[in-house]
């Protein structure tokens, strides 16, 4: 075949309409970068660039454009995109700049042969190629996002059905069934990190976050990105908005309104490239496949040779005071956290040991005792009659009904530090913290054979990593683990069986996160003495209840103690939280509590924040080459950050 007169003539962006027209940029090797700030390869004055908006890489199949999470989008021939292969007369708009990407000289009849190639690869990129075979047991948020992700990066090279019982078929859609049809929905408000979020689907953060449904109560910190600061939402939303984006997706994702069975499903996962595994903390398909993934070890969190557990009753709320207020108040203390949306949330308590055995219900007919919120955990609302009830087990919450309840007292303490009315306490639930380090997230679980491809199973969410005492934090590493398999997937599908080597960077993100995770958690749960000397902070809380003789107590010096912590705390958070209430007003506020409550708050000691909001894993750096998403986001934090 005979080419004729091939030059080497290199791609260029070409200003087309703006205060760039006539300027000519060449796309080489090495990214082409479009936004505000200096360091851009092109500098955009236009106040409708994002600082670092959009960039050009040289790929397998040509020149690709992707949009870098930018304010204003990035529109490629009129259409707004977040990739695009591009080609020759194709035209980007940026801000208010209109550039045209030019593949070669327009008097050359003979196109330089790497285009061509580039055209042609971009031609069979329309034909669905081999099709990634992908079951999420799960669909819970992390579920979700992970199937959502894997569809947006891989388009039609991937299909994806994604198991849960807690759905119900309703006419055409798969919706979340009802406590009617025995699925108490979880009203928990989480905080959603930047770090996070920015990294989902645009469209996934179109759907999440519109106006009333989050708020930002927390200030910006470590994991925040890009200027966006951490957002606080009900987890129910974020599931019914997930849940409403798949069922749009019926070409690629199908959803099944069942639990997943790896027994029952066994013909259907071995003929899958992969099983995800989102089940949550106490996951039997993971156990299913202890054998491949290895049994958790609990040593790493211990004290003395005691496996370190705590007990966390939840309280759902309506508080009246202000975001400002519950801050400062939640984190000069370690007994009580709360976290809400506008006033409303869960107030979580850490238990004692002696504490956790009383949260039982009990069945007023039969008259015997159950461990259902403790153990399942239920959810349990209150009733007409004022009491708490569990409608799945027809149980009350006992230490409610109980007249002189140790626990029940400092439970309504507890409302009371939260500017809580007992009549805004309209639910309880209880939750146990069990730490573990798990030795691989990644495991081969079936080899491939001539009828099989061989299929990978990985561990996910909370099935990976258990849940922490701060609302979101479960989730955070979740989004995070499922961020980093959709990348690993999309970056090395070829068609091929998987191998081992293919998912050492997702395995490497996996540790990295149980560290991070871990060491926090690890953290909420111990403290250190100035002596070296490590306790169980509900042990410390346990020995100042055994110790508080109400009237050998010093409300003053207590109050006088508190307050000291307080302004520490207000003083360093102050610069990013606006409306922090003054000396005054908190020490009127403590007046209202008992002595003995104030030395338990006091003993349970301040959090530690430079590890509770130390920053947050950054998985972008095991995929800043060669990841489709917005996640050159090393490059994005440097020019936004």
């Amino acid at each position: 075949m005979t080419h004729g007169k091939v030059r080497p003539v290199p791609p260029e962006i070409v200003g087309r309409k703006g205060p760039l027209t006539g300027q000519r940029f060449p796309v080489g090797d090495t990214p082409i970068t479009f936004g505000r700030k200096s360091d851009n390869s092109v500098v955009i004055a236009s106040g409708s660039a994002s600082r670092f908006h959009a960039e050009i890489l040289q790929e397998d199949n040509g020149y690709v454009l992707y949009d870098r999470g930018s304010s204003n989008g990035t529109l490629v021939n009129g259409v707004r995109v977040t990739s695009h292969v591009l080609r020759p007369g194709d035209l980007i708009t940026v801000g208010d700049e209109t550039f045209c990407f030019e593949a070669a000289d327009a008097m050359e009849t003979i196109m330089d042969l790497a285009m061509i190639e580039s055209l042609m690869a971009s031609a069979a990129a329309d034909e669905p190629g081999p099709v990634l075979k992908v079951t999420v047991a799960g669909g819970g948020p992390v579920g979700l996002s992970f199937a959502l992700l894997l569809e947006q990066l891989m388009g039609r090279r991937v299909a994806i059905t994604v198991y849960d019982g807690r759905w119900t078929q309703d006419g055409s859609q798969i919706v979340w069934k009802n406590q009617g049809q025995g699925n108490v929905r979880r009203q928990q408000v989480v905080t959603v990190q930047s770090r996070q979020y920015l990294n989902l689907p645009e469209e996934v953060q179109a759907r999440l976050f519109s106006a009333e449904s989050y708020s930002e109560m927390w200030p910006a910190g470590p994991d925040s990105i890009r200027g966006y600061s951490p957002r606080n939402i009900r987890i129910a939303y974020i599931e019914d908005k997930l849940l409403e984006i798949a069922n749009e997706k019926t070409g690629r994702i199908r959803l099944v309104p069942t639990k997943f069975d790896p027994t029952e499903h066994h013909d259907t996962v071995v003929k899958d490239h992969v099983l995800a595994i989102c089940e949550g903390g106490r996951s039997r398909t993971r156990e299913h496949f202890t054998s491949k993934f290895g049994v958790a070890d609990k040593s790493s969190y211990s004290l003395d040779g005691q496996h370190i557990q705590d007990v966390v009753l939840g309280l759902r709320v309506k508080s009246e005071l202000s975001d400002p207020m519950t801050v400062l108040l939640t984190v000069a203390q370690n007994r009580f956290l709360l976290n809400a949306l506008r006033g409303e949330g869960f107030l979580n308590m850490r238990l004692t040991d002696d504490e956790a055995k009383e949260v039982v219900g009990i069945d007023p007919v039969r008259h015997v005792f159950e461990d259902c919120i403790a153990s399942r955990p239920c959810v349990m609302g209150r009733d007409d009659h004022g009491d708490f009830h569990c409608s799945t087990h027809s149980t009350l919450f006992l230490p409610a009904l109980v007249k002189g309840s140790a626990l029940w007292k400092r439970v309504r303490e507890g409302l009371a530090f939260f500017g809580v009315s007992e009549e805004n306490l309209s639910a309880v639930t209880a939750f146990r913290l069990d730490m573990v380090q798990r030795s691989r997230f990644t495991a081969h679980l079936y080899s491939a054979t001539p009828t099989t491809p061989g299929t990978y199973g990985f561990l996910l969410g909370d099935a990976a990593n258990a849940i922490h005492f701060w609302p979101g934090r479960g989730l955070n590493s979740g989004l995070a683990s499922a961020i980093s398999l959709a990348r690993s997937l999309s970056g090395t599908w070829s068609g091929k069986a998987f191998r081992d080597a293919d998912f050492v960077r997702h395995e490497a993100a996996m540790s990295m996160l149980q560290y991070r995770h871990k060491s926090r958690a690890w953290k909420a749960m111990v403290t250190t003495d100035e002596h070296g000397i490590s306790s169980a902070i509900k042990d410390k809380i346990a020995q100042s209840i055994e110790e508080a003789i109400p009237e050998a107590l010093d409300k003053d010096a207590e109050i006088d103690a508190l307050m000291e912590q307080l302004r520490e705390i207000r003083d360093r958070l102050s610069s990013r939280i606006s409306g922090m209430p003054d000396d005054t007003a908190l020490r009127d506020h403590l007046r209202t509590l008992k002595s003995e409550t104030l030395r338990t708050l006091r003993v349970s000691g301040a959090w530690d924040t430079l590890v509770v909001g130390g920053e947050e894993v950054d998985i972008d750096i095991f995929y800043r080459q060669d990841s489709p998403v917005p996640a050159s986001a090393e490059k994005s934090l440097s020019r936004d950050g």
